[in-house]
């Protein structure tokens, strides 16, 4: 609460220096605490049924509105929208937490078998990033039923997700060697490279207070000339850079840190906490390279994905007296 309670107070303090528009991260802190209460309320009491629901509404929203994004569908590696990438993650995260959840082998297999059709889904609906990002977490929800510890696996999530988001910043730079960097923005528009660069240039000069919330749009130079343009830089950490300067890049951050920190101390089973912070790292992924997190859905979809893994059993009893 308190590290939420910072990204809004920062955002209305770089809004209030510039101009800008906090709604749009307001609505992001809203989201984000709403679905983690309701996460962890909802994990204590149904922590099969929670996460099986949320798992089937994630992949229902994918296929029932893959134009989530009201601007263009940017091309490959993205397939249609960043957002619809990132719920089919969290899906096939939430089935593969309510499979480890249950005792049942007949529901556990069911279960497997729905996080594999969210992957499948992925490739029917042509999104490359949600297909491949969904058989990673499947991949290592399977691996995670024979881990013996949570802080290296946890950390090495936090790694991945990490050198995402320092690659994508080493290409807005043009800080890699030429056949790394060509090789990665072939990969991607030229649009997505210039927005990202734009990014980078407005948070060299104003590592501060960032240009304010929302007004990137206005003093990007490559937007104006792109009619479709939906305003954004379609990178979090650096759209974080761009408009709420250094500190808003750290209180980023340390939300995501503190979530694997939760997960690293939650009670639920091991493989539960694992399969989650997969999830939640392969958005970060995908929210590096795309406005993923510009989506309530997608924001509190997260939310609710880390309160049912981080949420305490309810045993129905009173507690038991400390000794």
């Amino acid at each position: 609460m308190i590290l939420l309670g910072a990204c809004a107070g920062w955002s209305l303090i770089t809004a209030a220096a510039h101009g800008g528009r906090p709604e749009g991260m307001l609505l992001a802190v809203l989201a984000v605490a709403a679905g983690y209460a309701a996460g962890r309320v909802s994990g204590a009491l149904l922590p099969v049924a929670a996460p099986s629901a949320g798992a089937a509404a994630g992949l229902a929203l994918a296929v029932t509105l893959p134009a989530l994004s009201p601007g263009p569908w940017y091309a490959a590696p993205l397939g249609h929208a960043g957002a619809t990438a990132a719920l089919l993650a969290l899906a096939t995260g939430a089935a593969c937490c309510a499979a480890w959840a249950t005792a049942v082998p007949a529901l556990r297999l069911a279960l497997w078998a729905l996080a594999c059709a969210v992957v499948t889904a992925g490739a029917v609906l042509g999104s490359t990033a949600g297909c491949v990002a969904g058989a990673a977490v499947l991949l290592c929800s399977l691996a995670a039923g024979s881990a013996r510890g949570r802080g290296v696996w946890l950390a090495g999530t936090a790694v991945a997700a990490g050198l995402v988001a320092a690659t994508i910043w080493a290409v807005a730079g043009d800080a890699l060697p030429g056949g790394l960097a060509g090789a990665l923005e072939g990969r991607f528009t030229a649009h997505r490279v210039r927005v990202w660069r734009d990014a980078l240039w407005l948070a060299g000069r104003n590592s501060g207070l960032g240009i304010g919330p929302g007004r990137f749009g206005d003093l990007s130079p490559a937007t104006p000339r792109t009619p479709l343009s939906d305003g954004k830089p379609h990178s979090a950490p650096l759209q974080q850079a761009a408009e709420q300067g250094l500190v808003g890049v750290l209180l980023l951050v340390a939300v995501f840190c503190w979530v694997l920190y939760a997960l690293w101390r939650a009670p639920r089973p091991t493989p539960v906490a694992l399969t989650a912070g997969a999830a939640l790292a392969a958005l970060a992924a995908l929210a590096s390279v795309s406005n993923a997190l510009s989506f309530t859905t997608v924001t509190s979809g997260a939310a609710l994905l880390a309160g049912w893994a981080t949420a305490r059993p309810w045993t129905g009893g009173p507690p038991a007296p400390r000794l």
